[in-house]
């Protein structure tokens, strides 16, 4: 999945909200679920959409008036590749530096346990 664009922040904001609604999803139910703090004019929304649809993320298909909107992207599949993608720009691909960075940023000794019972039981 490396050749999964990464996407602004305003297409990836729409698309953890239609990665987390049951598709086939329409620009009002995307409306709906934008936080109160961050709303977008339905023409700004649409403009988005079209983006995501040419880029490949999204297909739609015309239902009387309504476009609506599936995802082609699985959004497992696009965080694994913005994961490797930040491991790779930040850290020089060391899992090693990124690790030592998550215990300077202050990880607490119950995320660590944590993850090392994931690692253990080969759930990672």
């Amino acid at each position: 999945m490396n050749n999964i664009k990464r996407l602004p922040d305003s297409e990836l904001e729409l698309m953890q909200i239609i990665w987390k609604l049951e598709y086939p999803v329409s620009r009002p139910d995307i409306e709906k679920n934008l936080p109160e703090n961050h709303q977008l004019a339905a023409t700004t929304i649409l403009t988005l959409l079209t983006r995501l649809c040419e880029k490949g993320f999204l297909k739609v298909e015309k239902q009387g008036k309504t476009n609506l909107y599936t995802p082609l992207i699985a959004e497992k599949d696009y965080l694994a590749g913005e994961s490797r993608n930040i491991l790779n720009r930040l850290y020089g691909g060391s899992l090693k530096a990124f690790a030592m960075s998550l215990v300077d940023s202050g990880v607490s000794r119950e995320e660590i346990d944590e993850l090392r019972k994931m690692l253990e039981e080969n759930k990672l």
